[in-house]
């Protein structure tokens, strides 16, 4: 199996992520959110109001990683990205919506009342592959 592949399996396996965003001062947020991936494009729903869309208005640039905490201890893979994210908006909305409801039908009940939709553009990547020595992180194409 691939690096790539690795990586794939764990985005597909996995509803949440990770996302570290920071401040207009460099102060750091991380938080969890309910995304779907599209590519190296990865889509969320937040309210503006929160730390992580405010963090994001003032700075795009976040950090991502995806993986599934239940594992055995040493056993971890994980994908790390380095992405600009950005609220969706005008022309994009109506595409953005249909790929983040295609994964998560459920939340499409959430509507646009206090909810926005963001996405986050992959600008690097790389996953942490677990081949039974010490943790190697490779660079991957998505």
């Amino acid at each position: 199996m691939t690096p790539e592949d690795t990586a794939r399996r764990i985005i597909d396996a996995n509803n949440y992520l990770t996302l570290a965003t920071a401040d207009r001062d460099g102060h750091p947020w991380a938080s969890p959110v309910c995304f779907t991936p599209d590519g190296s494009d990865f889509y969320w729903v937040s309210r503006p109001d929160t730390r992580h869309s405010r963090n994001l208005a003032e700075r795009p640039e976040v950090g991502i990683v995806i993986f599934d905490s239940q594992v055995a201890l040493f056993a971890g893979e994980a994908v790390y990205l380095t992405a600009h994210a950005e609220q969706v908006a005008g022309p994009d909305l109506e595409a953005g919506t249909a790929i983040y409801n295609s994964r998560h039908p459920e939340l499409a009940a959430f509507g646009p009342g206090e909810l926005r939709l963001y996405r986050a553009r992959a600008t690097e990547a790389s996953a942490l592959i677990n081949d039974g020595g010490p943790d190697i992180r490779v660079p991957i194409t998505l």
